[in-house]
């Protein structure tokens, strides 16, 4: 007879270690499975910082989400004394027309959230090692920040394992299906397990574990590279170097964050747009030239003073869905199962709130969260 649950939670990155979390909390008996080792760097989880902001230029609705996000956050530094927030202020830069600049604007003026907008001149004069184009302008949020990735996954897991929460690791998922009882039937290679409810939080996996249900998901890689500066890196201090997201052409977009780490590991930059098809087995994880030259054709321009010794590289894969929105939602066929995927590269600083609304959908099938326009229903019939 197969072990059986009150919810499985299928993979344990960023979104499914926060549902394990939350579920457990709420005295379910919960089952976590993941093919790898805790806090790994195979998929979209890790990469020490990941950019918290308000202004959401992608979609206002995503604001309410993001506001209870930082409470969450907060609540988790404080339950597990762990620091995993770090507030720097951000700069979403662009010319006056572009999406970065007018999305971020939208999203304030909707939401009521303290912004400025700064011409080229200003930005300059308050962070001068950045050399924007004179056309370009900025938004500044003074609550942006950075999230550890690989800490908040450790952390999530920790409270998880503390309510009780059997976390697997090294343990692929191969299927699931609903049994003729009504349960969740989930096989991996070792054994098989039941629940009354799946929550589905795969990472780049959903790809290939979803494909019947959201045939549209695709793959890129991308790379995140550290570099040394050329000058003093205290001018990239995070008390005097915000994060920043960056749109230099109509696709181009690349972005990046302050000396994490007291500049002993460099400062991190990467492109967000763009990005070659991949599936988690045929991505190409060595770093090749042309991967950095690309990173460095933007720094030139715009961070001349960061375009030093490039100190380390690594890969993460996007999971994108063709509006480049989330789905967060119920499976469309099976009130059994909740899915959590396609976070398109801007999904972490999430984590934290999606891991409660999931145990929401897990538990009462649905949630008081805003996030109708998440749903799986938009790409099925």
């Amino acid at each position: 007879m197969a072990d059986t649950y009150d919810v499985i939670v299928l993979g344990l990155g960023g979104v499914g270690s926060a549902a394990a979390c939350h579920l457990a909390a709420r005295g379910k008996r919960v089952l976590g499975l993941d093919r790898y080792r805790p806090a790994h760097d195979q998929g979209s989880s890790h990469g020490s910082s990941r950019i918290i902001r308000q202004a959401y230029h992608e979609n206002p609705g995503y604001v309410p989400l993001v506001l209870r996000a930082y409470d969450l956050w907060e609540k988790l530094e404080r339950d597990t004394a762990t620091q995993l927030l770090t507030i720097t202020g951000g700069l979403f830069l662009g010319a006056e027309d572009s999406e970065v600049v007018q999305g971020s604007l939208q999203s304030a003026d909707q939401h009521g959230l303290a912004c400025e907008l700064l011409d080229a001149e200003a930005i300059q004069r308050r962070f001068p090692v950045l050399h924007p184009r004179p056309s370009d302008c900025a938004v500044y949020e003074k609550k942006a920040g950075f999230v550890r990735p690989e800490a908040a996954v450790t952390a999530h897991l920790q409270l998880a394992a503390q309510n009780n929460a059997s976390l697997h690791f090294e343990e692929p998922v191969t299927a699931w299906q609903i049994t003729n009882s009504g349960t969740v039937r989930v096989t991996t290679q070792k054994t098989t397990y039941e629940a009354e409810h799946l929550v589905v939080a795969p990472g780049a996996w959903a790809a290939d574990l979803l494909k019947w249900t959201l045939p549209s998901l695709q793959v890129r890689r991308h790379v995140m590279a550290w570099f040394e500066p050329t000058e003093n890196i205290a001018h990239f201090a995070p008390d005097r170097f915000p994060i920043y997201i960056w749109q230099t052409g109509s696709r181009q977009i690349f972005y990046g964050f302050p000396a994490t780490d007291g500049g002993d590991s460099g400062v991190k930059v990467a492109l967000h747009s763009g990005g070659e098809i991949c599936t988690p087995e045929t991505i190409e994880r060595d770093i090749a030239e042309a991967d950095i030259a690309e990173i460095r054709e933007q720094l030139a321009i715009y961070i001349p003073a960061l375009n030093g010794k490039l100190l380390h590289a690594t890969t993460c894969m996007y999971t994108m869905t063709p509006d480049e929105h989330f789905v967060v939602s119920p499976h469309p066929h099976y009130s059994q199962v909740t899915i959590a995927c396609g976070f398109s590269g801007h999904g972490f600083k999430f984590t934290s709130v999606l891991g409660e609304v999931l145990a929401d959908f897990a538990i009462e099938g649905g949630t008081k969260c805003p996030i109708d326009f998440l749903s799986a229903r938009r790409f099925t019939k």
